[in-house]
This record gives structure tokens, sequence and C-alpha cells, in this order.
């Protein structure tokens, strides 16, 4: 008989990782690991893996380019 395959929890933490978490354009993300004096930013909106954010104090014209990775919603 072969032994049962277990999901251990370092497996189940990298499928998490895999699962991109749904950011809906005008709601405020954090970048992963964001100083806490830094404000939230303002998704513009994601495509192809990539999102554009803004702080509100840049003004519209200004952007940043991220990983969809490396921004997780706030709430």
């Amino acid at each position: 008989m072969a032994p049962c395959s277990q999901t251990t929890p370092q497996s189940q933490r990298h499928r998490a990782s895999n699962v991109l978490e749904l950011l809906r354009p005008g709601s405020f993300v954090k970048l992963r690991n964001q100083p806490a004096d830094l404000p939230p930013f303002q998704l513009i909106h994601c495509r192809g893996g990539r999102c554009w954010v803004r702080q509100q104090t840049w003004g519209p014209l200004v952007h940043w380019e991220v990983d969809h990775r490396k921004l997780t919603a706030l709430g």
C-alpha cells in the first residue's frame, strides 16, 4: 500500500501565493511589506499581471507600474 500524500503548510503557502487577489480600479491597495507611514495607493487599473497605482498627492497624470503580486487590497 502506498503512503497517503499530505498537504504540508509549506505547500499550502506556495499554492496560496499563486492565487491573484481581485483588485478593483479606484480601490486602495498597499504594497506587500509597505512601511506603515506610507499612505495606501489608489489602483488605476491592472492588465497582464501589471497594475498602475498612484498616490492621491501625486496628481492624476503621475502613476507607478507594479507587479500585481506585490499588491494587497485594504480591508
